[in-house]
């Protein structure tokens, strides 16, 4: 029932936006990005050329508090102009945001977007939390993005990473001026950019092997959630640092990597972006500062090239 209310909520208000008289309105292309840790982001501010130190020029970002399954629906955020600070540590209470000294791909996506489409203004909504899956399975105590989950007590019984999207997205939709110039706003849905799918690889490979169509379904669901069933998405390839005895940080990451290639090949409007493979690392898990300034780049120069109906 939740499920059901929010998205009707956030599908309602989308509708309302993009019916606002564009005439005194600012028209933002909107871009959601969304997934895992290597979404959050664990660059270091302090490693950010200065060319990104700063505001980005015509850009806002809401990026939700992340929040873990079994909990009440969060979804807490504001519209805010994009800046350093929104990666893994970043926290919203709805009034403020409490910024990190870690940035992801957000910098250098918007930058690059913007100069893909130098006039027109961008905006994005950023959702992801370290640690999620897609399977239930593979949840552990990080969370997951299937509708499906049911695990929890309380007030939180059932709630996962897709009831914090649906409320993340309805916050964000439903706020008519965003850059809070005294102007409604009007929001085009522009595409989406996924970075997850290590937690898929951690288990077993009967979930590793339910990838595909867990990612499928999973992108329906956010494209109708924007309005847009053929809107352009962009996967990042999961890749590994190696750094374990065993050889492998993720057991059985070439068949997730293999479901995101299956995915891309037969969607018609995706990329898959592979120089995560040449990145280095942080940590076993993360990729290092020059890596997410790449990665943002990368993901904007793909999704501009994803066929669009």
């Amino acid at each position: 029932m939740l499920r059901s209310v929010c998205l009707t909520l956030t599908l309602f208000t989308f509708q309302l936006l993009l019916n606002v008289d564009c005439a005194t309105a600012k028209t933002f292309r909107v871009y959601f990005l969304g997934g895992q840790s290597n979404m959050d982001g664990y660059g270091y501010v302090k490693d950010l050329p200065e060319d990104l130190s700063a505001k980005v020029s015509d850009v806002m970002i809401f990026h939700a508090n992340p929040a873990p399954d079994a909990v009440p629906v969060d979804g807490r955020g504001i519209w805010a102009p994009l800046k350093p600070g929104h990666g893994a540590g970043f926290k919203s209470d709805g009034k403020a945001n409490s910024y990190s000294d870690r940035f992801g791909v957000e910098l250098t996506f918007a930058q690059a977007i913007k100069e893909l489409t130098p006039d027109q203004p961008v905006a994005l909504i950023k959702i992801s939390r370290g640690g999620t899956s897609i399977a239930i399975d593979a949840a552990g105590k990080f969370g997951c993005w299937d509708p499906d989950f049911e695990k929890g007590t309380g007030a939180g019984q059932g709630i996962n990473q897709y009831d914090h999207f649906l409320a993340g997205m309805k916050r964000a939709l439903q706020t008519r001026d965003i850059d809070q110039d005294g102007e409604a706003d009007t929001l085009v849905p522009a595409g989406i950019v996924w970075m997850q799918g290590e937690s898929d690889a951690a288990y077993t490979e009967e979930i590793a092997l339910q990838y595909e169509a867990n990612l499928k379904r999973l992108m329906d669901l956010i494209r109708a959630t924007l309005l847009t069933d053929d809107l352009p998405v962009v996967i990042g390839r999961i890749s590994d640092s190696g750094d374990n005895p065993e050889g492998k940080v993720w057991k059985h990451g070439e068949i997730v990597r293999d479901a995101q290639a299956a995915f891309v090949e037969k969607d018609g409007h995706a990329a898959l972006v592979t120089s995560t493979d040449g990145y280095g690392y942080s940590d076993r898990w993360h990729y290092n500062s020059a890596g997410y300034v790449d990665l943002g780049r990368k993901f904007a120069q793909a999704l501009w090239k994803v066929p669009r109906d």
